[in-house]
């Protein structure tokens, strides 16, 4: 691990993003777990409780400025 990425794969991902609630426009970074999903998310701007879009594998996916490392590495979705 190098700061904010890891290498997976041979490949550099970024494990921090900046999640963005789309109720309040509060903006936080965030390190992403590397071995799970995050399903929810509660906004430290209004409380409110994020989860993923349809389509989307998690918050990171649906509100992140960065994909989740999974999605990044090419796996297609989290495990």
């Amino acid at each position: 691990m190098f700061g904010n990425v890891i290498c997976m794969s041979n490949r550099v991902i970024e494990i921090v993003s900046t999640i963005t609630c789309p109720e309040c426009g509060h903006s936080e970074r965030e390190e992403m777990p590397t071995n799970a999903c995050q399903f929810f998310y509660d906004c430290k701007g209004c409380g409110e409780i994020l989860r993923p879009l349809p389509g989307d594998c998690c918050v990171y996916c649906s509100y992140g400025d960065m994909k989740c490392p999974p999605i990044q590495e090419g796996d297609g979705c989290c495990h």
